[in-house]
Parts: structure tokens; sequence; C-alpha cells
């Protein structure tokens, strides 16, 4: 449960529906109630397979090169902070609209991958926060129930974005640009607070890997 919600509430956190929001009405704003629909539902779909990629194949790819654990969870960590501190500037809203515009394809049928799914929604933070998660199930108990845990809190983080995206329109004019600035800036915060932990504990574990410091 300890894992379930710390995975949920960091990738919710890093993922920020909110700040997608103006990223998708942009890119789906003139279309129909129908194809605005199949867009949110093709990019939560891409995201999802995107996350349960990199979760039951970052860990075996990071094997084959020999990288251990704890230096994902430091390079992780440095990641979420800079992440932090950029969400918590003046960037917010209008960072993710340059990423849609940088990366929007030629057709509208693609949006739901670029930029939509990624990077969005799948971005260096959220990969980050899955293999540093992935690190913590080694530890756990149970491999099998930790992994199950991770898959169920990409499925949670993924059905309150897609409600999120569902309701865009709705949200938007009940919160207004600045309403999503502040809580990105929030958001930001504890992003940088989660990605500094990760660092910490990342540190502790190679010099306890490495015989430098004694495990308790």
């Amino acid at each position: 449960m300890t894992l379930f919600i710390a995975t949920f509430t960091t990738l919710l956190a890093i993922i920020n529906p909110l700040e997608a929001l103006p990223v998708f009405l942009e890119l789906a704003g003139r279309k129909d109630e129908q194809e605005r629909r199949r867009i949110a539902n093709r990019a939560c779909l891409y995201a999802v397979a995107l996350m349960f990629f990199f979760l039951i194949f970052g860990t075996l790819i990071l094997r084959v090169f020999g990288i251990p654990l704890s230096m994902v969870r430091i390079v992780g960590g440095i990641i979420l902070t800079r992440l932090g501190f950029t969400l918590f500037s003046a960037r917010a809203t209008g960072a993710a609209k340059d990423d849609a515009a940088n990366g929007q394809p030629a057709t509208d049928e693609d949006v739901a991958f670029v930029p939509l799914a990624m990077p969005i929604m799948v971005g260096p933070g959220a990969i980050a926060t899955i293999l540093g998660m992935t690190s913590l199930a080694k530890h756990a108990a149970s491999e099998v129930v930790a992994f199950i845990a991770i898959s169920a809190a990409i499925l949670a983080t993924m059905l309150v974005t897609y409600l999120v995206l569902r309701a865009a329109r709705v949200v938007l004019t009940r919160i207004g640009p600045r309403g999503i600035d502040a809580a990105t800036r929030i958001v930001g915060f504890f992003v940088a607070a989660m990605g500094m932990g990760l660092i910490f504990h990342g540190v502790v574990e190679a010099l306890q890997t490495y015989g430098i410091a004694a495990v308790h």
C-alpha cells in the first residue's frame, strides 16, 4: 500500500493533468465531443503502454548493461528535482504549449501519441519515477506484490488523467489559467522534494553496496 501511494502520488504530480489541459484543448478543441473523447482515450492508452514497457523492460535493460538500481535512483532523483524546479518556476502552462508546438506532427491522427502521450504524459520524470520505484520493489518482502502495486498505481494515475481530459473544458473554465499555474507550482515543490528523497536513498544504497557504509 505504501508503494502504491508513493507511486500514484508521484506519477500524478509529474504527469499533472492540469498542465496537460491547455495542450489537449489546443490540439483537439475545435473537434466535436466524440472526437475529443477518442483522442483522450488513445493518448491515455498510449501512455499506459509506454509506462508498462519501462516497468517491464527498463530493469532488464539496466541489468544487461550492468547498471545498478542505486544509480537509477540517483539519476531519477536528479531528473525529478530538476523537473520540480522547472515546474515551480514561471514556465508552467506555457512550457506544455511549447512542447506541443515542438512535437506536434503533421496529422491530427497522431497527436494522441505525440505530443500528448509522449512527452506530455510520459516524459523523463515519469520514466525516472517508474524505474526508481522498480528499484524499491526489489527490496520489498514480495517482489510480485510490489510490482502489482506499481502497476495498479500506473492504471489509477492514468484513470484520473483520462477523467480530467474528458472534463477539460469544464475544469479549465472553473479554475482558469491562473489556477493551473498555481497548482503547477505547488506540484513542482513536491516533485523536487520527491527527487531529493530518491537521491538521498540512492546515495545511501550505493555506499552500502560498495561497502563504504555499514548496512543496518
